[in-house]
Parts: structure tokens; C-alpha cells; sequence
């Protein structure tokens, strides 16, 4: 079974080596790197370019996109694994074993959606670390959602739910989790660490983030007629609380 890892990228000199070298180091052997670039000015191009000559499974192209989630669907569209998942820029693998593990939970061949727990970092310390659990459709009335950087599924679901919705600049990630957790897909968790976050993301860079990323979160629920609207939302970012108070 191959894995498509899709990194995107843009101006992503400092942190992404350590991302190419977590995806080389993983001890599963069918994994082909696709690596999305949005024309990079700061030597990224470069840098992808000679990894690309070292390694026989990457898969690249550099040209201006539309944000992050357009470069999401470009990599989707290039992918021809069995299974797709992502690694940014500034993340990594928590263990060489990851993608082992996840390919071992798609070794039932009725699950087509796997995924697992995440850690935030800043440097060397651990900031938050976001503990999630098996699926219960009743959850995500109250906000419930997988890190998102750890969700892997076959490349049928994708087909079949379709792309990423580009209209949203940061919630598109937790509107694909409710269309494919909605749509009846059986999903296993892995309860363990999957995957490295730096801290920083979009929707956490200021308040003004933050506050976008609280309005599209109720347009995503509204979308997909879940949970009770701002309810729901208080409830998903109060979950974030005990991500902050459970480090390791």
C-alpha cells in the first residue's frame, strides 16, 4: 500500500528540512513525498529541487498559488497513493514508526480513515498536546475534531467527497473533517502521537486570526447542519483548555 504525504511550502527555508528529512527517515517503505510549492524567493525551490534528485520518491512543482488550501488540492490531484495524508512545513513526525503505524491500521480494509494525537512544540519544549479519541457521531455536536495533520484516508474519500472547499481561508480543514466524519466512513484512532506541530499556525497567529477563525468555524457547521452554532464552536474551543494542561 503506497502513502502520498503531500508537504506544502512557501518560503519555508528554515523549517523544512527538518520536514524532508522526518518523511526519510519513516521505516515504512511505499511512500511517495509530493511536495507543493507556492513559488518560494527564499532558496525553498532550490532546496526541494536537490532533495527531489536525492530521493526517488518526490514528486514536486513550484508555481503561485491561492493559499493554502488550493495547494492542498494540487497535491491531492498529483497524488497517486493508496492512502493521503500531510506534513507542512514545520512539522514532523513524532517517530520513525508513524507512517508504520498508520499503514498497519489500514491493513483492515474497512477503514478508511485513520488518525491519532499531535504535539505542539516551540523549540525544544512542548506546548500543548492534543489527546484525541475514537469517534463517537455524537461528539461533534460539541465541537469534537481530529488534528487535522494526523488524519490519513484512502484516496477514494477524497474522490468521493471532494476537494477542499477554497472559499474558506482557515476552516477548510474542519469542514472536510465534518463532511468525511458525516459521511459515514469508518475511521480508527491510533492512541499515540502521530505528529510534531510547530506553534504559530494561521488560525493562531493573532486575535484577527483568531476571530476569522471562530466565524468560518460556525459557517463550517451551518454548512454541514451540525451541531447547535455558537455552542458548538464555544464547546471546540474549550477543548483547546486541556490540550495546554496535558504536555506529554
Amino acid at each position: 500500500m503506497k502513502i502520498s504525504i503531500i508537504t506544502i511550502t512557501y518560503n519555508s527555508a528554515k523549517t523544512l528540512p527538518r520536514a524532508l528529512e522526518s518523511v526519510q527517515s519513516q521505516t515504512y517503505g511505499e511512500i511517495e513525498h509530493i511536495i507543493v510549492d507556492g513559488a518560494s524567493t527564499d532558496g525553498t525551490k532550490a532546496m526541494i529541487e536537490a532533495y527531489a534528485k536525492q530521493h526517488n520518491n518526490v514528486r514536486w512543482i513550484s508555481e503561485p498559488d491561492e493559499g493554502i488550501y488550493n495547494a492542498l488540492n494540487k497535491g491531492i490531484r498529483m497524488a497517486t497513493g493508496d492512502v493521503i495524508g500531510f506534513l507542512h512545513s514545520d512539522d514532523v513526525f513524532f517517530s520513525p514508526d508513524s507512517v508504520a503505524q498508520i499503514a498497519a491500521a489500514f491493513a483492515d480494509e474497512t477503514v478508511d480513515v485513520v488518525y491519532g494525537d499531535l504535539q505542539y512544540y516551540n523549540g525544544d519544549k512542548v506546548t500543548r498536546r492534543w489527546v484525541s479519541n475514537a469517534f463517537d457521531p455524537c461528539a461533534l455536536k460539541f465541537g469534537w475534531m481530529p488534528p487535522h495533520p494526523t488524519v490519513y484516508v484512502r484516496k477514494k474519500v477524497y474522490e468521493e467527497v471532494g476537494p477542499y472547499d477554497e472559499w474558506f481561508r482557515i476552516s477548510a480543514d474542519y469542514d472536510m473533517i465534518l463532511r468525511i466524519f458525516t459521511a459515514g466512513y469508518k475511521s480508527q484512532y491510533i492512541p499515540t502521537v502521530l505528529v510534531k506541530m510547530e506553534t504559530g499556525g494561521a488560525s493562531n497567529r493573532n486575535t484577527k486570526a483568531r476571530l476569522s477563525k471562530t466565524q468560518e468555524d460556525y459557517i463550517v457547521l451551518k454548512k454541514n447542519h451540525v451541531g447547535a452554532g455558537l455552542l458548538t464552536v464555544a464547546c471546540k474551543q474549550l477543548r483547546k483548555v486541556r490540550q495546554f494542561l496535558r504536555r506529554e
